[in-house]
């Protein structure tokens, strides 16, 4: 049995066929979902449940797709069941940071301490402790940085994120350098201090990485778990099926 996981973000659309036990057979990235993405998806795989959630809002378009091939299909809101408790206003809490807290217990265990960073349009920092959803903290992503210096002022350019190796600090000799740099260092620097302060108060603790711009750091974080895309799909599976299952945990 296999379920269809898509997790529409800001930027694209990613897509998962999963089997109920986590275990991916298909993903992939689009910057559209077709109908014609979906009939090739279900012919190949039949999947018997469906999960939708957006950042972006309204998914009842591609609801509508879905639910031509799929039997049942969930629309991940804020007001959906999750099985997890939540210490969040979930008026205002985006489904995509609860999914990667659920996915994150689901993968490692709900009796560990953890910080969830997705770097994405934006930073997410987010804490799980023994199952329960704490809270985080939202900034803004390495793109929208870059984007800001740029638009917000008259003369500096619009520049690229860079792989930095190490810590050691860098410093630009020109406008250019000085901008990636700067940027790229100001995430880290930002991370790291928040890791630091999480470690001081847990003795026993994951940091895991997620996000699209995790690929950054990878060189800079020693100690983080650079999980992917994994467990937002562990976690919209598990919602998904904990939904059809009736809330049963």
């Amino acid at each position: 049995m296999v379920n269809l996981i898509i997790d529409t973000g800001n930027t694209f659309h990613k897509i998962a066929v999963i089997e109920v036990d986590n275990n991916i057979l298909e993903e992939r990235v689009e910057t559209e979902l077709t109908e014609e993405v979906v009939d090739e998806l279900c012919c190949r795989f039949a999947p018997s449940k469906a999960i939708i959630s957006s950042t972006r809002g309204d998914a009842s378009h591609t609801a509508e797709i879905v639910g031509r091939r799929v039997q049942y299909v969930l629309c991940f809101e804020r007001t959906t069941p999750v099985p997890i408790a939540v210490e969040y206003d979930k008026a205002m809490l985006g489904t995509d940071r609860i999914a990667a807290a659920v996915g994150a217990v689901e993968m490692y265990g709900a009796d560990k301490q953890m910080v969830i960073i997705d770097a994405g349009t934006a930073i997410t920092i987010d804490i799980v402790s023994n199952g329960v959803f704490l809270g985080g903290n939202i900034s803004p992503g390495v793109d929208m940085r870059f984007e800001a210096l740029n638009e917000k002022t008259a003369v500096l350019p619009l520049c690229s994120p860079v792989v930095l190796e190490g810590d050691e600090l860098m410093v630009g000799k020109t406008t250019t350098d000085a901008i990636k740099f700067g940027v790229m260092q100001s995430v880290f620097y930002e991370v790291k201090g928040y890791i630091e302060a999480f470690c001081k108060k847990k003795s026993e603790n994951l940091i895991i990485f997620i996000g699209g711009d995790a690929e950054y750091f990878v060189n800079q974080i020693k100690s983080a778990i650079f999980a992917g895309r994994n467990v937002m799909y562990s976690g919209l599976n598990r919602i998904l099926e904990y939904n059809a299952e009736g809330n049963k945990i």
